[in-house]
């Protein structure tokens, strides 16, 4: 099932305007408008367009051995979670659990490491089954501390089997924000949260300056074949968002 974009083009209007704390801006009528609009905000006119007429998608990135991709439904949204393993040990780590973790714990794989994005509840609601019921360790940010999981600072390393992580600062949408970036399978992974969205990112945000500049930073520059798997909507690549995202395009 094609999964749809989180945000309109309306969304990421409103989250800019939330950002940069400013009133609420009549809808735009034209594209002369959205461009307008794009201008004031700091937004790439082309493809804020784009969103208005729905004209752009991820490309359907083909199955990759070691990645596993779950959306279950939270309140009136849905929120995605993930596993990564080593396809030769086939030891697995689970990267949040979304609002139910059924689906990972019926995977066959083992489950040996549990790695928190962020703190928000969409993101950890089911994280106390999944650890009684894998025994696994967690993991959370030191910007960010919880019950139960040891925390990190920026830049530690970890290992899925033969896999490296890297932590990489992803702050602004939560305090905590971390982005996993994963070597070793077909193609470079970043579990990126809400930090980043095929063609928008989170709102809500702790600091939304904070939230771009990590963002362009530790995520916008690694590879562009690297895989982003976001906290909400689709698969998308780093080098399709540093082309077609409002928020990084100019």
């Amino acid at each position: 099932m094609k999964i749809p974009l989180e945000d309109s083009y309306l969304d990421i209007i409103g989250k800019t305007q939330r950002g940069l704390k400013l009133q609420p801006i009549p809808e735009p009528s034209s594209e002369i408008e959205i461009r307008s609009i794009a201008k004031q905000l700091n937004l790439g006119g082309e493809a804020l367009v784009a969103a208005s007429k729905q004209a752009w998608y991820p490309q359907t990135q083909e199955p990759i051995e070691g990645l596993l991709c779950y959306s279950t439904t939270f309140e009136d949204m849905t929120v995605n979670s993930y596993l990564i393993f080593d396809p030769v040990t086939k030891i697995a780590a689970a990267f949040d659990t979304g609002a139910d973790c059924s689906g990972m714990l019926h995977s066959g794989l083992k489950i040996e490491q549990i790695f928190i994005t962020h703190i928000h509840p969409d993101h950890i609601i089911d994280l106390a089954r999944l650890q009684t019921s894998t025994g696994a360790k967690t993991y959370v940010s030191d910007r960010e501390p919880i019950e139960n999981a040891e925390i990190f600072s920026d830049g530690k390393t970890f290992s899925i089997g033969g896999l490296k992580i890297e932590t990489r600062r992803s702050s602004g949408h939560a305090k905590g924000g971390v982005t996993f970036f994963i070597t070793g399978l077909k193609k470079p992974i970043a579990i990126v949260g809400d930090a980043l969205f095929a063609g928008s990112m989170g709102g809500g945000m702790v600091s939304f300056e904070e939230a771009l500049k990590t963002t362009r930073e530790n995520i916008l520059s690694l590879p562009e074949e690297t895989i982003v798997c976001s906290g909400h909507g689709p698969l998308t690549t780093v080098g399709e968002e540093k082309k077609n995202n409002p928020f990084f395009t100019k």
